[in-house]
């Protein structure tokens, strides 16, 4: 096993050699604009490590994240921006601002409490960094993330200061309300209101997950790889009796689904 003495200064180092002249020649040309796939795809990586359990690829894949962070912070100091450890005082700083239960006399007790205490903080911290306009406790999330994500993290915004639904019957009850809706729009032929009542039937579906206790980005996740393990031994079993699976009926193939089913 490797010395873990300085490691994080020396990723900083290899990192900073890279991108210095003679260094690596891609790793030169990067920005934060073109490294931003990078950052997303490693995050993906490590979220794919930890549903499978394997334990040695997400080692490999949190230093690749690491790898991106400290790539992005060297591209910043080298334009006289900040550094690492700037980045790295700023997230102790926030740590302890954000934990007043841990680090002083916050008294919060369960993690309800820790989480409402959280948004209070985020939003004075956000207040005071943009006067030009009312704090929201729906700032700082990224309209990048995956759509599912996003609308839970709104919903568990809103919910943090009340503005939630009682119980799971009603949310429920929403969930049917916004596909009658929807069946009316497409009843209608009005492509820009069935665009919009879809959306809503999702974000209620979402409301619902979280009320159910399902991550709804996972749970669509899990359905995507179990249907293209089936879809594969579908593929697999036409070409074993030398089909093509384009020319194959829909029920030859359902065949082969159920057969995937069943393993």
């Amino acid at each position: 096993m490797e010395s873990n003495q300085n490691a994080f200064e020396r990723l900083i180092d290899i990192m900073k050699r890279l991108i210095e002249p003679g260094g690596c020649p891609w790793d030169r040309e990067q920005t934060h604009e073109s490294l931003k796939p990078y950052l997303i795809e490693e995050s993906y990586e490590v979220c794919e490590a930890i549903d499978r359990g394997d334990f040695d690829d997400l080692k490999e894949e949190l230093g690749d994240v690491a790898l991106q962070i400290v790539f992005h912070a060297e591209l910043a100091r080298r334009a006289g921006r900040f550094d690492i450890h700037d980045v790295l005082n700023g997230i102790c700083n926030k740590l302890v601002s954000r934990h007043p239960h841990v680090f002083s006399n916050g008294g919060a007790k369960t993690s309800t409490e820790v989480l409402a205490r959280w948004e209070e903080i985020k939003k004075v911290e956000k207040s005071a960094k943009k006067k030009d306009r009312k704090p929201s406790v729906l700032d700082g999330i990224p309209r990048e993330m995956p759509a599912l994500a996003y609308a839970c993290r709104i919903q568990e915004r809103a919910a943090n200061v009340g503005f939630d639904w009682d119980k799971t019957e009603d949310v429920r009850a929403k969930v049917i309300e916004e596909w009658q809706e929807l069946e009316e729009a497409l009843k209608s032929g009005d492509a820009e209101m069935i665009d919009e009542e879809f959306g809503d039937l999702l974000f209620a579906i979402v409301n619902y997950s979280r009320f159910v206790g399902i991550n709804p980005e996972q749970s669509l996740r899990k359905t995507i790889m179990k249907f293209q393990d089936r879809f594969r031994h579908i593929e697999k079993r036409a070409e074993e009796q030398a089909k093509k699976i384009s020319e194959m009926t829909l029920s030859e193939m359902d065949v082969f689904w159920n057969e995937a089913k069943k393993i």
